[in-house]
């Protein structure tokens, strides 16, 4: 996989993107300024459009968040693909802030923010993939979400 371009890769994964969401507030969910592009924190939204709920360590395990976090990555895929058309102008990841909707004794925030730090480096590769991130844990997140992420990404 190392000659294929952000969408070949993607393609091969047999994944589903599902509808880039419309902004629920008053925001943009993607934002070009020169060679950055900033995605604004996204839910887990699936084929249907509807949200995935739930607050990990009481309605969802850890394996749950991490699935959900692995649709955000998915929700924020399709909304980079409808708003700059493809993949594959994405040079790389360069910053991720993951969100987890959890319990007071939830201490787990990474493993679940890594199904999409996971989708990513599969995308772009663990070069390009991979940049700085934090997870955190948060008492509530809109609508009882478990996961919102945000992103900075580098374009060619």
């Amino acid at each position: 996989m190392e000659n294929l371009t952000a969408d070949e890769r993607f393609d091969q994964l047999k994944l589903n993107l599902p509808p880039a969401p419309a902004p629920l507030g008053v925001y943009k969910p993607c934002l070009v300024d020169g060679k950055y592009l900033y995605l604004s924190g996204h839910g887990p939204v699936r084929d249907d459009k509807s949200l995935i709920i739930g607050r990990i360590g009481s309605e969802m395990s850890q394996e749950d968040g991490k699935l959900a976090a692995l649709q955000v990555g998915l929700t924020m895929l399709s909304t980079i693909k409808t708003n700059i058309g493809s993949l594959s102008k994405v040079k790389r990841v360069i910053k991720v802030l993951g969100m987890v909707n959890c319990t007071p004794e939830f201490e787990k925030h990474p493993f679940v923010i890594n199904g999409c730090s996971e989708l990513f480096a599969k995308v772009w590769g663990d070069e390009n993939g991979i940049g700085v991130r934090s997870a955190v844990g948060f008492g509530s997140l809109p609508d009882n979400i478990p996961v919102e992420i945000e992103a900075l990404f580098e374009l060619y």
